[in-house]
């Protein structure tokens, strides 16, 4: 008998809902999938949302007060927001060079142009007008939304991502500071939580073949007009380039140069997560595993994995951000408007700011990519444009957001002396016979 490791068991599970969408479409059981499929992956999704927020409360407040002295918290801190702002600009530079070379809008029919317009305005139309909502608040709107009100309130919601970090850190300093008898049972009761939350991590992923199975089965029966495809396909060949750009070549490099970690080792060691973000769309839902493969496969230590994974997950848009740098540019090239050097240094800086503040936009992609479009002069109704093939990049470009992440905190392990071998919790593998 064979036995079938977790990366495996996606892959496989991934393959078999795209078969089966296939299928459905050709048969037109639309509303069977909808109805008696769509519903699993939606649970499986909702259960990974579910420990999101126990997970960064519990894993951020162990780390942090592990640490015992606030000055290597400062020192993590600084290197982790210098490690995601370059990589950002890497990745925004990247996507700006191949965009500019393949010109995918040029020559951009002009029936097509209106067939898009017209199928999605009503969708590019509410995205406008989130992110004039967005554009009316002050300069400092950012800082405000980052300090919340009621941390009850911020941790009923996912998108409140930063405001929990936010308020956790703060706990765990104030932790820090007193007397370590008093703190001793409080910091006990969240390792002990943090315990239980990875052992619920680990019952989840057992499911993790079928969540992909009905995500993916979903989203093929519910794929757009397949002949609107066809106008965009140069523009996503530009997307995917270049986030297997960063994905195969970026991250694996800088791995290997500062860590020592090879390329096989750091690809398997990521993989099931890597696979997840792509089923799911969303670095959030897929945190806990990326925690969990980074700390126990890729060898980094607790301490770092608690602290700079889940600022990742908010802030570290590597993939966001080159998308929207090579959207900005497909569309002005769809409309004939030409951008000089200055115009493209603006979408690189725009963009580096979007990804930052993104985590407290709702739909933070393409709102956030409104605002890039404004700020270069772009018509913002040109959003319509990418509306088709949004979804499938969106899954795509998650998989670099994750991957940059588990790059960045195996860097900052690295430099803070906490990288070590893995170690395998053991019931970790998710080994099924067949």
């Amino acid at each position: 008998m064979k036995k079938l490791a977790l990366h495996w068991q996606i892959l496989l599970g991934m393959a078999l809902g795209v078969a089966f969408g296939v299928l459905a479409s050709a048969m037109d059981w639309g509303d069977f999938v909808g109805d008696w499929i769509k519903p699993f992956g939606t649970i499986f999704i909702n259960s990974l949302k579910l420990i999101a927020i126990p997970l960064i409360v519990a894993s951020l407040i162990k780390g942090i007060t592990d640490l015992k002295d606030i000055s290597k918290l400062s020192t993590m801190g600084v290197r982790t927001i210098l490690l995601y702002i370059s990589t950002t600009v890497v990745a925004i530079v990247i996507g700006l060079v191949i965009v500019n070379v393949v010109g995918p809008g040029r020559g951009l029919d002009q029936t097509t142009r209106d067939n898009l317009l017209n199928d999605f305005a009503e969708d590019a139309g509410a995205r406008i007008t989130a992110a004039s909502e967005q554009a009316d608040t002050g300069p400092l709107q950012a800082l405000v939304d980052l300090v919340p009100d009621n941390i009850v309130g911020a941790a009923s919601n996912n998108g409140n991502m930063l405001q929990v970090i936010f308020f956790v850190i703060f706990f765990a300093v104030g932790l820090i500071l007193i007397d370590p008898k008093r703190a001793q049972p409080v910091k006990d009761f969240f390792d002990g939580v943090n315990e239980v939350v990875l052992k619920l991590i680990d019952l989840i992923m057992l499911a993790a073949p079928f969540g992909v199975f009905a995500l993916l089965a979903a989203l093929v029966v519910e794929a757009p007009s397949k002949d609107l495809f066809f106008a965009l396909v140069k523009y996503s060949a530009c997307v995917l380039g270049g986030l297997a750009i960063m994905v195969l070549i970026i991250y694996p490099l800088l791995v290997r140069v500062f860590t020592g970690t090879s390329y096989a080792n750091f690809m398997s060691g990521i993989s099931p997560a890597q696979l997840l973000a792509f089923s799911t769309s969303s670095s959030a839902a897929t945190l806990p595993v990326t925690m969990e493969r980074v700390e126990e496969h890729l060898g980094v230590d607790e301490e770092v994995t608690s602290f700079v994974l889940p600022i990742g997950a908010t802030i570290n848009m590597d993939g966001t951000s080159l998308y929207q740098a090579v959207a900005a540019v497909f569309i002005a090239q769809a409309y004939g408007i030409g951008l000089d050097l200055g115009d493209q240094l603006t979408i690189i800086t725009t963009a580096l700011a979007a990804s930052i503040g993104s985590a407290a936009v709702p739909g933070a992609g393409m709102v956030m990519l409104v605002i890039v479009l404004g700020q270069v002069g772009i018509p913002e109704v040109g959003l319509a444009l990418i509306f088709a093939v949004d979804r499938p990049l969106d899954m795509c470009r998650t998989v670099a957001n994750v991957t940059g992440d588990a790059t960045v905190a195996m860097l900052v392990a690295k430099s803070v002396d906490k990288l070590g071998d893995p170690k395998e919790r053991k019931l970790d593998d998710y080994y099924v016979e067949v």
